[in-house]
C-alpha cells in the first residue's frame, strides 16, 4: 500500500474543540460558537456526555485522577464541571448553522448518540479514550455518517480492532487522528509521523488532534498529508474550566488557521507547469551570447561566444556543437546566438 500523498486534495477541516470551555453559560457557548467562525474554523464540536454517562459516582481510590493537570480530582465532579448540558444541544446546533460552521459531537454512550442523532449531527468522533468502547462504536458506526477518531491511548491492536469494528458496520469513512493525551502535551511527544503509518497501516484519512501550545505542530501535520486538524479553543482564557490551560483563544486560533492555510498554501501541487511569474523568470536563465566580435566567415570559439544571462538566445545545450562553425555575416558583441547566424545545422 502506497504511502499517504503529501498533496493535500482538498482543504484542512479544522475544528474548533468547545470541550469544557463554557463556564456553565450557555451564552458564552454561544458566543464561542460566533468567535469559532470569526477563526476561520470550518466546524465547532462539542462534547455529549454527562457525568453519570462516562463514570460513576464513587469516593473510592480508582476514581481519582492522578498524572495530569486534574490531580486528585474526583472524575465525576470533574465531568461534571465539564459536561455541556444536554438541554443546551438544541440550541447550539442552531447557532453554528446561522454562523455556517458545521457542529458534531462526540458522545460517550448510546443515549448521546440518540440525541445526537435528533438534531441530525453530521459527523461522529470517538475520543481518545472511547477507542476500547467497542460497543460504542459499533453503535456510532450503525449510524452511517463520517467517523473521526482520536488514537491518544491506542496501540496498534486497539485502533485495528476500532476500525474493524467500524467496517464490519459497514462504515468505512474513516479519519485517524494523532493525538497525545497529555494536557497539554510537550511538542517532542508530537510523534506526527505516525499519520503516515496509520495511513499504510489502515488505508485511512488522517489528521490531527492537538494538545501542544502555540501553532507549530498544526503547520507540521499538514505538510504530513493531515486532512483534519482539532484543537481546543476558549473565548477567554479568564473563563476558566478544566480544559482552559491548553486552550486556544480567539487570536491564538486565528493564527493557527492562518499558519494552516498558508502551509497548504507553500505546500502547492505536485506540477512541473510554470506559473506566468515563474515564465517570466525564464528570461533570466542562461543562453548563448556574442562575447566579442565576430566577422563573416570567422568561428565560434569558446572565447567569442559564451553562455550568459539573460535567455534570450540559443539554448546552453547547443553551445559544444556550434563551436568551430563559421557565422554568415558580422555580429557584434552582445548579440544573442541565433541558428540563422550559422553555418551549417545542428
Amino acid at each position: 500500500m502506497k504511502q499517504i500523498k503529501t498533496e493535500p486534495k482538498i482543504p484542512v477541516f479544522i475544528i474548533a474543540e468547545l470541550s469544557a470551555n463554557h463556564g456553565g453559560e450557555i451564552e458564552i457557548a454561544k458566543e464561542t460558537i460566533r468567535a469559532a467562525k470569526r477563526t476561520g474554523a470550518d466546524a465547532i464540536k462539542l462534547q455529549t456526555y454527562t457525568a453519570d454517562t462516562i463514570t460513576l459516582e464513587s469516593n473510592k481510590e480508582d476514581f481519582l485522577v492522578r498524572g495530569t493537570i486534574w490531580e486528585g480530582r474526583n472524575l465525576h465532579d470533574l465531568y461534571k464541571e465539564a459536561s455541556l448540558p444536554w438541554e443546551w444541544h438544541e440550541e447550539l446546533f442552531q447557532t453554528a448553522k446561522e454562523e455556517g460552521l458545521v457542529c458534531f459531537s462526540s458522545p460517550f454512550d448510546k443515549t448521546a448518540v440518540d440525541l445526537l442523532e435528533s438534531l441530525e449531527n453530521p459527523i461522529y468522533k470517538i475520543a481518545s479514550f472511547e477507542i476500547t468502547d467497542i460497543p460504542l462504536i459499533e453503535y456510532v458506526a450503525s449510524k452511517g455518517k463520517p467517523i473521526i477518531m482520536s488514537t491518544g491511548i491506542a496501540e496498534y491492536e486497539d485502533i485495528k480492532l476500532a476500525i474493524d469494528t467500524c467496517r464490519k458496520a459497514g462504515n468505512n469513512d474513516i479519519t485517524l487522528l494523532k493525538c497525545t493525551s497529555s494536557y497539554p502535551a510537550p511538542i517532542e511527544e508530537a510523534n506526527l509521523l505516525m499519520m503516515q503509518r496509520f495511513a499504510k497501516d489502515f488505508n485511512t484519512k488522517v489528521g490531527l488532534s492537538d494538545h501542544t501550545l502555540g501553532n507549530i505542530v498544526p503547520i507540521v501535520a499538514t505538510a504530513l498529508g493531515a486532512t483534519v486538524i482539532e484543537k481546543h479553543f476558549i473565548l477567554d482564557k479568564s473563563i476558566g474550566g478544566p480544559d482552559a490551560s491548553f486552550s486556544l483563544d480567539e487570536k491564538e486560533f486565528t493564527d493557527m488557521v492562518t499558519s494552516v492555510r498558508n502551509a497548504e498554501k507553500a505546500l502547492g501541487k505536485e506540477s512541473y507547469e510554470l506559473t506566468d511569474k515563474q515564465k517570466k523568470g525564464k528570461d533570466f536563465s542562461r543562453s548563448l551570447y556574442v562575447a566579442k566580435d565576430i566577422k563573416e566567415g570567422e568561428l565560434i570559439t569558446e572565447e567569442n561566444v559564451r553562455s550568459v544571462r539573460p535567455g534570450f538566445g540559443l539554448h546552453p545545450k547547443y553551445y559544444n556543437t556550434i563551436l568551430g562553425m563559421k557565422v554568415k555575416k558580422n555580429i557584434v558583441k552582445g548579440t544573442a546566438i541565433d541558428m540563422n547566424f550559422i553555418e551549417g545545422e545542428l
